[in-house]
Parts: C-alpha cells; sequence; structure tokens
C-alpha cells in the first residue's frame, strides 16, 4: 500500500556546497564556540500508528524540472510493492521540489524509518541533516560519491565503476597504454582518477589526458590533440554517446583492424544512446555498464501500468524496494532500520539482485554493481563479457 503527499507550494530549493580550506590559528584568549544551529524539530504526524508495516519515505521531485524523472522513479518503486504484493511496507512519497529540508521534516514526522532518496546530490546534506537528527538512513539515488557517509548510502550508477570495469577488461585483451578525454567538472575528475588507479593497478599506463568542456567544438579539438601526441593503444571518452561520436571521428580509419590501432573506451554513460551504432568510427568501443537483461521486461511492465515509457534510472526505486524488502525479513515494525545490514557481507555474501542485476554496498556507503562490457558494432551493440549474476567473497 502506498499514498502520496505533495507540498502546496511552489518554491524551488538549492544547496550549493563548497570546499573550505584554512589554516588553524591558537587563539590569545579563549574562545567560546557558537552554538551550533537547531534542527527544527518535525511537527506530530495525523498518519495513525501502523503497527504491522514498516514506513518508508520516498523523496524525489514529481513537480519542476525534474518532476519527470522524479514520477517516473515513484512510478516504479510502487511497482515493486505491486509485483511483489508487499503487505508489510508502507510507502510515502514526499515532494523535494518544493523543499527537500521540509520533505525530509515532513517524512519524519509521519514515522517513516527510512528514506529512499534524493535524486539531486545538491539535496543530500540539508535532507542528510534533518534525518540524522533522527537517526534516520538515508539511501539517496545521486551517483555523489563524496556524499555517502554512515548514514548516506549512494546506490547511483557510479562512473569510477564503469571505468575500472572496463579497464581490466581491455587489459585482459592486450591493451597496455591508454590515454583520455575527460570533461572538465566533477565527472571528468572523477573517471580520470578511475583509470588512472585501473590502470597502475593493472600494471599499465596512461600516457595522455586531455581536457575539455561539454561543447562539440571543444571535444573535438581535444581529440585532434590527443591524436597528435600519439603512443596509446586505447582512448577513453569520458562523455555521453553524442559528443564521444564527434571525438570518435578524429580517429576515423585507424579502427581496431588497421595497424597500430586505438581502441575507444567509453563509460556507462553510453547505454542506451543511439548514436553508438550509427557512427561507423566507433566501431568496436567497449564500455561497461549495467545488464539490460531484465530491463526489457521491466520496461514492459511499466508501459501496462503508467502508459508510458520509463526513464532507465527508474529501476533504482524498483531496486531499493526490493532492498528494502529483503532486509525486511528480520527487521520488527516499529523498530529503526537496520542500516548496518547493508554493509555486513555476511549477511548478504552475494548481495542484492534487482533489475539491474547483483549490487551491494561497501562499508563506506557506496554501491558496488556487477557489470557487464559492451562492444559498439555497426547497428548494435553486442555483450562481450557478461556481469556476474552474484558477488564472490
Amino acid at each position: 500500500m502506498f499514498d502520496k503527499r505533495l507540498n502546496r507550494r511552489n518554491v524551488l530549493a538549492a544547496v550549493a556546497m563548497a570546499a573550505l580550506a584554512g589554516c588553524a590559528v591558537v587563539p590569545k584568549a579563549p574562545v567560546t564556540a557558537p552554538a551550533p544551529t537547531p534542527v527544527p524539530t518535525p511537527t506530530q504526524s495525523d498518519i495513525p500508528v501502523d503497527a504491522e508495516r514498516h514506513r518508508i519515505a520516498l523523496l524525489v521531485p514529481v513537480t519542476g524540472a525534474n518532476a519527470g524523472v522524479g514520477q517516473a522513479i515513484a512510478n516504479a518503486a510502487n511497482m515493486a510493492l505491486l509485483d511483489t504484493a508487499a503487505k508489510n511496507l508502507r510507502l510515502t512519497t514526499y515532494d523535494t521540489a518544493t523543499g527537500p529540508a521540509e520533505a525530509a521534516r515532513k517524512a519524519i514526522a509521519d514515522g517513516n524509518q527510512l528514506i529512499l532518496g534524493p535524486l539531486l546530490s545538491n539535496d543530500i546534506p540539508v535532507i542528510s541533516a534533518v534525518a540524522k537528527a533522527s537517526k534516520i538512513p538515508v539511501i539517496s539515488f545521486s551517483n555523489d560519491e563524496q556524499a555517502a557517509s554512515r548514514d548516506v548510502f549512494i546506490m547511483g550508477n557510479l562512473p569510477g565503476q564503469s571505468v575500472t570495469r572496463t579497464v581490466e577488461y581491455a587489459r585482459g585483451q592486450g591493451v597496455t597504454s591508454f590515454a583520455a578525454l575527460v570533461p572538465r567538472g566533477d565527472y571528468g575528475d572523477r573517471t580520470s582518477s578511475a583509470l588512472l588507479s585501473a590502470v597502475r593497478s593493472g600494471g599499465g599506463s596512461v600516457v595522455a589526458m586531455e581536457p575539455y568542456d561539454r561543447s562539440p567544438a571543444s571535444i573535438a579539438a581535444a581529440a585532434q590533440r590527443i591524436k597528435a601526441k600519439g603512443g596509446f593503444n586505447a582512448l577513453l571518452i569520458a562523455d555521453s554517446g553524442g559528443l564521444s561520436a564527434r571525438a570518435a571521428t578524429a580517429f576515423k580509419g585507424t579502427g581496431k583492424a588497421s595497424p597500430g590501432a586505438v581502441r575507444l573506451l567509453g563509460t556507462e554513460l553510453w547505454s542506451g544512446e543511439r548514436e553508438l551504432g550509427t557512427t561507423p568510427a566507433l566501431a568496436g568501443a567497449w564500455f561497461a555498464t549495467v545488464s539490460d537483461q531484465r530491463f526489457g521486461q521491466f520496461a514492459k511492465s511499466y508501459r501496462a501500468r503508467f502508459g508510458g515509457q520509463p526513464f532507465r534510472i527508474a529501476t533504482l526505486g524498483y531496486d531499493a524496494v526490493l532492498l528494502t524488502l529483503r532486509v525486511a525479513r528480520d527487521w520488527k515494525p516499529g523498530s529503526r532500520f537496520p542500516a548496518d545490514t547493508l554493509r555486513d557481507s555476511k549477511s548478504f555474501p552475494g548481495g542484492f539482485l534487482g533489475v539491474d542485476g547483483a549490487f551491494r554496498f561497501t562499508k563506506g556507503g557506496l554501491v558496488e554493481r556487477a557489470l557487464e562490457v559492451r562492444e559498439v558494432q555497426t547497428g548494435s551493440v553486442k555483450v562481450v563479457s557478461p556481469a556476474p549474476v552474484k558477488f564472490g567473497d
């Protein structure tokens, strides 16, 4: 059973995070630390106490610019309850677009013991602050690795894991030297760090990296610069299929069958991109992502229930509910959600199985996924290294 509670105010909330660094100075006289900013106490809920079901909150945007994605996640989460005929969970949706902090306070006031969401990384700090004060864990759909903590789990697909899986596969195929085109910004920083770590641990080398702004002209120019440097067997293009196709044209005629060929590599952003099969220069490229083996049936059921095609990310809502149901087997109604079990490999040695395949959480709260490697072919994409069905210890 589920219900939806939407805030009626149309106020867009945004939270900016900044990193501050400074030098410690020893004061000449004792300084009284300022009193901590109080966290508003959640108001009393008018929902009666439910002694037989677990209350979990879904915090996503269902109005505003990201309403389509947020509603798809909410639909998928509710579909999981219907598909499993779950009787022990009560899922309530709260709109973060009208104020993430207020949505979190309302969710806690209503007696929810677990928060699924938010979708946007900018909403995590305010929501986690409210949730932490009430000892409520958060499982976010974001891929912001920096937001993970003891109380916040990150469930979104992490680009670093895609890069690592692809590099490991490439090393197994004899590739030894790598280069990369990385966009300026957080995504580029994470993919370049993952590339350096994965290549060095596998005994290879990264011989060149070129940054660029996320525009067709900038990535095309960066591709020409890195091509001129040469000396590498594989090139990672850390961007969407459309921009990656622009960069790949610089290597037209140097495909996998050519002498001195450069093998192009992509990231999880390539999943489902139409440009892959229609760009000859991308033929033979490898990238790693979650398996689509179960997504087809998921999408079919979604269309039958909600009349439209789901966003690919909607599976996170479905799998989050499946995860909660699995943990709920040993979760007493009325008690706190046993968050520590999510990090316990002994409790779930093979991980959890969802629409996107096997996954589990590290002790630091980051999701770890079993990924497959795909190869781009003319007009299609083929799986060349299937995802493991479960994790091995």
